[in-house]
């Protein structure tokens, strides 16, 4: 053990003293001898971890990251060990834990939304799925008025941010091999994923040899952002190697409360140190600070985050504005409009062969949790390792439809409720779900009061056609898992289970046990200024009609791209990076695009 120790603490990054780590509502803004930084980036989440990275390369920068979450303690498995994802996905701890409003047409039901607030955002809960959606995603998006963010231009900034270790390095036109992102192929070694990957040969949706490549569709082994048996974070690949730059400021238990303003031109932020959100004091009795830039402040507080802070800064639909007594800076519609997510559900089987996770991943068998848990403090492997969605798919709902749009995620056990509680025996699942959903939702504010979570509506299930798309993807799952691949494992089905066969038991199935996928997005969206719902100019990432003000994360995309979210993410502040820096594009990619119309 004392070997391990010294590893990890060899590894850990040594810019600050142990105190200073552990200090709350903390920011080293003195590595600046007392001048303004250059750049307030607020939000050290995937996005903010690789502007603060990428800005911080030019010696001439000098840049304040600031988060409302804790630090990522290099000590702290819950983070760092793979498998262990649903011990903060579970707990407040690093997470905003949100919920939504129950929602009309899912049996007034509140879902639950995980976000994280810690270094490294939900990369540092996630469960580690590196997908990046299809190709056609992005060429949407400047159909939809993000000119130059077509896959073409997407592509290079993809693989910038990747180190693949399956990649056949530079004579690979889809991967990156020299990134800062650490990006492994799943394992794939129970025999329940290969089952999976076999029943893609017995069924018209075929086999991918690479997702995030030529060809997304199909069922192929998932990429993971884990190296070496850890969680690789946007904070372990961007911001800890950058840690000991003198231009680089970090800080934790800081919350922004406003934007500042001298006109129309962004230049500072107003902000508590520890504020506690889950109190009832009073908001006024805390002490408020503020932060001067002399350049610009960048939003990349994602999906919630960001739209919260523009609408507490006057910035937003001037209704609701004028609601909360807010006094306006720009009255922008879009605000928080145009909330868009990934809903999936569990079909879940019974497994005939003890090989699942079911008597490993559960306290209700100790003594094998001790065993998985030492042999990962000891060398970094076995099954706490990974987080077990190491296969997965993609497929067309019909034949009209031009690229796929359901998503599955294998996973060789059983979970319910948002994985907060495991199965009662041997079982596996396919979780899926509609990639481009036509039910689109709103963020409004609760209140004033910055510790209050915004009013969140994602409308899930408002339009009839997602309800059809779900009836798809119960089939597709139901027929994967009848294929001769499964003959051996197949016991009864547990979900939705043998009575449930018409339009409306289905229906009823997916309103009563659909969940998120945890990709909020939109809300802040990327487009021409003569669209009065556009919030950001895609080719400056300024926000419309100020100057000084920039946003960088999950929330300026026009539409959800047709996967997880991380990957997009990234990619788009590395992009967002260079435009910021007004360096030349990376040169467009000419690699091509498989679409089953031209085969």
């Amino acid at each position: 053990m004392a070997s391990v120790l010294r590893r990890s603490l060899s590894t850990a990054p040594r810019v600050q003293a142990w105190a200073d780590s552990h200090r709350q509502g903390y920011m080293d803004i003195e590595k600046f001898g007392g001048r303004k930084p250059t750049h307030v980036v607020v939000g050290a989440g995937s996005a903010g971890c690789v502007i603060a990275n990428r800005l911080s390369e030019d010696p001439s920068n000098r840049v304040l990251l600031l988060e409302a979450g804790p630090r990522d303690h290099w000590w702290d498995w819950r983070i760092h060990m793979p498998a262990a994802l649903m011990y903060n996905l579970c707990s407040t701890q690093y997470n905003w834990y949100y919920h939504t409003t129950a929602q009309r047409h899912m049996d007034d039901r509140v879902i639950y939304w995980p976000r994280g607030r810690v270094w490294g955002g939900s990369s540092s809960l996630n469960a580690m799925c590196y997908v990046r959606g299809h190709a056609y995603d992005y060429d949407r998006w400047a159909e939809e008025g993000a000119e130059g963010w077509q896959y073409a231009n997407c592509l290079p900034y993809f693989k910038k941010a990747e180190t693949y270790d399956n990649s056949k390095g530079a004579s690979d036109p889809y991967r990156g091999h020299e990134g800062p992102l650490r990006v492994s192929r799943g394992a794939c070694d129970n025999p329940l994923h290969q089952a999976f990957l076999k029943a893609g040969e017995h069924h018209p949706i075929g086999v991918s040899e690479d997702m995030n490549g030529f060809k997304q569709e199909g069922v192929s082994v998932m990429d993971m952002t884990v190296y070496k048996g850890e969680r690789w974070s946007s904070s372990r690949a961007y911001l800890w190697p950058a840690l000991e730059r003198p231009n680089l400021a970090t800080s934790n238990g800081i919350t922004c409360t406003k934007i500042l303003f001298d006109g129309k031109t962004a230049v500072g932020v107003e902000f508590i140190r520890n504020l506690n959100f889950y109190g009832t004091d009073n908001i006024d009795s805390y002490s408020r600070e503020k932060v001067y830039c002399e350049s610009e402040v960048i939003l990349c507080g994602g999906a919630i985050n960001t739209p919260q802070l523009l609408l507490l800064s006057g910035i937003g639909p001037g209704d609701h504005l004028h609601a909360h007594d807010i006094p306006k800076v720009a009255v922008l519609p879009g605000v928080g409009s145009n909330l868009q997510d990934h809903l999936e559900i569990y079909v879940q089987q019974k497994c005939t062969k003890p090989i699942t996770l079911y008597n490993k991943s559960s306290w209700k068998f100790p003594h094998n949790m001790i065993k998985t848990g030492i042999e990962w403090f000891t060398t970094r492997k076995g099954l706490a390792a990974s987080s077990h969605l190491e296969s997965g798919g993609f497929a067309r709902s019909n034949d009209k439809v031009r690229h796929p749009d359901i998503q599955l995620h294998f996973l060789p056990s059983s979970v319910h409720d948002d994985g907060r509680s495991n199965g009662s025996c041997h079982a596996y699942q396919v979780h899926v779900g509609p990639m481009r959903s036509q039910s689109k939702g709103t963020l409004r504010l609760a209140s004033k009061d910055p510790r209050r979570h915004p009013i969140l509506d994602p409308q899930y299930l408002s339009d009839e056609r997602d309800r059809i798309e779900f009836r798809s993807c119960i089939k597709l799952a139901r027929e994967l898992f009848a294929t001769p691949a499964f003959d051996e494992f197949r016991g009864e089905e547990l979900a939705p289970g043998a009575d449930c066969k018409t339009d409306d038991q289905i229906d009823s199935f997916v309103r009563n046990l659909a969940a998120s996928a945890y990709h909020p997005s939109c809300t802040a969206k990327m487009g021409k200024s003569s669209d009065e719902m556009a919030v950001v100019d895609p080719a400056t990432m300024k926000v419309h009609g100020l100057e000084g003000l920039r946003v960088a994360d999950a929330s300026v995309m026009p539409s959800i791209v047709s996967g997880n979210l991380n990957a997009p993410t990234i990619m788009l502040a590395e992009k967002a990076a260079d435009i910021i820096r007004e360096k030349t594009p990376l040169p467009k990619s000419d690699a091509p695009v498989w679409n089953h119309q031209r085969v």
